[in-house]
């Protein structure tokens, strides 16, 4: 009895979830505010998933769509790997995102009623799966943008004259 219960215990220490980061898009923190947003699986192919753990991906102008009742990342850029051989995908297809259908059907909604966007903001390996985090978004006006680049400079002068004063 007690042998079980200690391999029970590793078990269970052994599920400890570990989230490593691969890929961030930045041009989304400036293009759109972020509303809203979530996380779901992602379905890929075996090359894929190796190019993956090396980071050799890009979501700078991809974008998530949704199609008979499923959602889909458009243009996410996925490497060739260089072992892969004919086996190797294409870069640019169209992945499917794995999410609850009453999230999909709720986002759904308000993409077609409010004018909001689906827009992939990072992907990160938590435990052995890959993840992705998608931002339910509103577009930036021009004025909006230029807003938060004086704000972002302001606090990074502000930093650097703190920094200053205390040496």
């Amino acid at each position: 009895m007690g042998l079980f219960t200690g391999v029970f215990k590793r078990a269970v220490c052994n599920m400890k979830k570990t989230i490593k980061n691969i890929c961030k898009n930045k041009s989304a923190y400036h293009n759109y505010t972020v509303v809203e947003s979530f996380e779901a699986g992602i379905e890929l192919l075996g090359t894929e998933v190796k190019s993956l753990r090396l980071s050799r991906t890009n979501l700078k102008d991809s974008w998530c769509s949704i199609a008979k009742g499923q959602l889909f990342l458009n243009r996410m850029h996925v490497s060739h790997y260089k072992q892969g051989n004919i086996f190797n995908h294409d870069p640019l297809r169209t992945r499917r995102l794995l999410a609850h259908k009453h999230e999909i059907m709720r986002l759904y909604g308000v993409v077609k009623q409010q004018g909001y966007s689906l827009v992939p903001l990072s992907i990160y390996l938590k435990g052995s799966l890959f993840k992705i985090q998608v931002g339910l978004c509103k577009g930036k006006k021009i004025y909006d943008k230029r807003r938060a680049l004086l704000e972002k400079s302001t606090k990074r002068d502000i930093q650097r004259a703190f920094k200053e004063s205390r040496m």
